[in-house]
């Protein structure tokens, strides 16, 4: 059984004894950061994913509650810094469909980010945003709706604007309900849009954009398939066989998503734009931060 997850540190729980592959954890305030490292070709291939770091943050459940100056925001921020260069132009791009919920989290996050390349020189001053770092943001839409990949609208947008580097949010899927809403990954080495739900499109990475890409995400969905398998543990062959024959018609493409994904995409979104705020403008407060956005 293959277990569709997009969480690198899910894969690796998977695959623990393999050569080239390191996991060091620490625990800041109420949130959990794992540090997984590949090195190695066999633990990339093994884990289904490039070599390179990916940071996974378990924090409290965001449908518990959040405020716009939660520590989880400082938290994220400090790892977001590591990951970024430390000075030119970033653009922020958010990934998925506005009109299906627990894809909705990279259009939702951009909103929450606050843009600022064209607010510069006297202008900048004059309103008190003096030292502000650029940034731009995008919504590029799906496929589907626009019929370009994203990948094609990112290469025109990079010619033009040239960024020092992209940050990437995109909703994931996980293979535990457990995960859902309460846990963020990040890595420097770019993403796969759709590769969670089974629709894998171009990879935007470094090498195919030219540019550094980091990649910001949260769980929002758990496969079904994936979720029986988890739940009820290994089966016989035989048994294997019987359930994929009885979900094959139906389960295989189902995802599953909490009832309250509306409030989790909503925090989600809050969570990730104020933590790039305050990676990327680190002279202003959270406060202040969310009353220019709000």
């Amino acid at each position: 059984m293959n277990f569709r997850t997009d969480l690198a540190l899910e894969a690796a729980e998977i695959h623990k004894d393999i050569k080239g592959l390191t996991i060091k954890e620490e625990k800041k305030g109420k949130s959990v950061i794992s540090r997984l490292l590949i090195e190695s070709k066999e633990a990339s291939e093994k884990i289904g994913k490039p070599k390179g770091m990916y940071v996974t943050v378990t924090v409290p459940p965001l449908t518990d509650y959040f405020q716009c100056n939660d520590e989880r925001i400082r938290t994220l921020a400090e790892e977001i810094k590591r990951l970024i260069p430390k000075s030119g132009l970033v653009l922020v791009v958010g990934l998925g469909n506005t009109e299906i919920t627990p894809d909705a989290l990279g259009p939702k996050t951009v909103d929450n980010v606050l843009a600022t390349r064209h607010i510069s020189g006297e202008l900048a001053k004059s309103i008190g945003l003096g030292g502000l770092r650029p940034v731009s943001v995008l919504t590029p839409g799906v496929l589907g709706k626009t019929g370009i990949e994203v990948s094609e609208a990112l290469s025109g947008l990079i010619k033009g604007i040239n960024p020092a580097c992209l940050i990437v949010i995109d909703a994931l899927a996980s293979r535990r309900l457990s995960r859902l809403g309460c846990t963020v990954q990040l890595s420097n080495r770019g993403i796969a849009p759709g590769a969670g739900v089974g629709n894998r499109r171009p990879t935007l990475d470094e090498k195919t954009l030219g540019v550094p890409v980091v990649s910001v995400g949260i769980p929002t969905v758990v496969d079904a398939e994936t979720l029986v398998y988890d739940i009820l543990g290994d089966f016989s062959k035989t048994a294997e066989e019987d359930f994929q024959n009885k979900t094959k018609s139906f389960g295989k493409n189902m995802i599953v998503t909490p009832k309250e994904v509306d409030l989790l995409i909503n925090r989600a979104a809050l969570l990730i734009g104020m933590a790039i705020n305050c990676a990327l403008q680190p002279e202003f407060s959270p406060e202040e931060l969310y009353s220019l956005i709000a």
